[in-house]
């Protein structure tokens, strides 16, 4: 009877170290995370202005760059 106790004890703590050195998966992906975070930032009272005016200036530099690479073409085209 011992042997048996003693036996299951044994498994029973083979099995609990076991588990121990597994890490666990990530919940949610890096770049999730990312765009999670930047969205609780524009929301929060310190900073968010910034990022806001961040973001409105990439979108203006788009803009921007596709109005001068249309100015370019028309030069080419006159050019011709």
């Amino acid at each position: 009877m011992n042997a048996a106790r003693d036996l299951a004890a044994a498994a029973i703590a083979f099995a609990a170290l076991a588990g121990c050195g597994k890490p666990e998966a990530p919940k949610v992906d890096a770049a999730t995370e990312r765009a999670e975070a930047t969205e609780r930032a524009k929301q929060r009272a310190y900073g968010g202005s910034e990022l806001k005016a961040l973001e409105k200036a990439k979108g203006l530099e788009a803009d921007i760059n596709k109005k001068a690479e249309e100015g370019v073409e028309r030069a080419d085209q006159y050019a011709k």
